[in-house]
């Protein structure tokens, strides 16, 4: 299973996980929705959290924008966690150079 993660700054935003290390908040997008699945992921998100932190202490040795859990080599909008996950902030469209619905067809 992979999960999508963002930063939640704000201290009233509601928050899914936080960093044992610097107390950082994070919104989970998850791919699937059964407890059981969520549980056990939940501890993967936790321990790499955790492992990010290498030898800086601060919320900086997070990524600041999105990423997923286990790594995933694309752009984190087109995730199998974001696309299942609900994360409708992400603006998902196609490259300008692949965009042609603002150009007239003659």
């Amino acid at each position: 299973m992979q999960v999508l993660l963002r930063k939640s700054d704000d201290i009233q935003d509601k928050h899914d996980v936080q960093c044992s290390v610097c107390n950082q908040r994070f919104r989970i997008y998850w791919e699937r929705t059964s407890d059981s699945e969520r549980a056990a992921m939940r501890v993967i998100v936790l321990s790499e959290l955790k492992a990010q932190h290498n030898n800086d202490l601060t919320t900086a040795a997070h990524p600041s924008a999105l990423f997923n859990v286990p790594n995933w080599q694309g752009p984190a909008q087109f995730s199998g966690a974001a696309m299942l996950g609900g994360l409708s902030t992400i603006r998902r469209a196609a490259p300008a150079e692949l965009d042609y619905t603002s150009k007239r067809v003659s």
